[in-house]
């Protein structure tokens, strides 16, 4: 009888570490599906023209909802602020111009230039793949950790800039407080990329 009871009880024992491990598991796999399908939401807004005229794989801006060349021959710069006598803050202010100035102003926000050449970011012609794991790459995207990301994207008055972009163009169709929320789901599950 005693046998009997013991064999019993290392069975449930068994059953019990079993479905203990087995329940985090497939809850760490369907976080992890989760996170990736979130970062489809992420790609979606780094690959609008909003974010991607400036985050270009050479040194020449994009302008428009059309990511058409930068007039006037701008250039990225050693610093990513333009080249001398052609930085940004010359035509881009601290913040869009009046409605009553007319459509084709130029647009502005706190800080307003393209990251720095060592560290690009590029998010055009980029796989989900790609733009993830350069996303993540402390050494292309200029030391910033996940949560380093996160902080950038929720506050950055630049970043926060392609939901308000002034007359004439088209904000980020996402809700900023929608993309912020798939930014943490997705850098909560560590950032996991797809395929």
């Amino acid at each position: 009888m005693r046998s009997i009871k013991t064999m019993i009880a290392a069975v449930i024992g068994v059953a019990v570490i079993a479905s203990v491990s087995f329940v985090p598991h497939s809850q760490a796999a369907a976080n992890k599906n989760e996170a990736i399908a979130a970062f489809e939401t992420i790609r979606a807004v780094l690959q609008n023209p909003r974010c991607q005229n400036c985050h270009i794989p050479g040194d020449a801006p994009l302008q428009f909802d059309q990511g058409l060349a930068h007039a006037q021959n701008v250039q990225r710069g050693p610093a990513g602020f333009g080249m001398a006598a052609m930085n940004c803050s010359t035509c881009h202010g601290r913040a869009n111009l009046p409605a009553s100035y007319g459509a084709h102003v130029p647009p502005g926000a706190p800080n307003w230039h393209l990251p720095p050449p060592q560290h690009k970011m590029v998010f055009i012609g980029q796989t989900s793949a790609q733009l993830c794991n350069g996303l993540k790459d402390q050494k292309a995207n200029g030391g910033k950790d996940l949560a380093a990301l996160l902080k950038h994207v929720d506050e950055d008055k630049l970043v926060l800039w392609g939901w308000d972009p002034g007359i004439g163009r088209a904000p980020v169709p996402i809700a900023h407080a929608d993309f912020v929320a798939k930014f943490k789901q997705w850098t909560d599950a560590g950032g996991p990329c797809p395929g």
